[in-house]
């Protein structure tokens, strides 16, 4: 299953929850807090860049500035 994952440019809160074997709910909360970058679908639904989780996954997490920096050009497309 992680191949197929690694395939797809954005995960769901389930798929990022199988992967690190948590709650979807942990997962939107560790991008609530932060720790983790997520984009808004129309409908309001998180996804998960999957470059993004498998770095964390393997211990090396993007810097917050690189996050805050995908978040606002997510921001600047919704708004186009």
């Amino acid at each position: 299953m992680n191949h197929e994952l690694a395939d797809k440019a954005l995960l769901t809160a389930a798929e990022v929850a199988e992967l690190f074997r948590v709650d979807p709910k942990t997962v939107g909360r560790w991008a609530s807090e932060g720790r983790l970058g997520s984009i808004r679908t129309l409908g309001g639904h998180r996804r998960y860049r999957s470059a993004e989780v498998f770095a964390l996954l393997n211990g090396d997490p993007p810097s917050q500035n690189e996050t805050r920096q995908d978040e606002a050009r997510q921001d600047e497309t919704e708004e186009a």
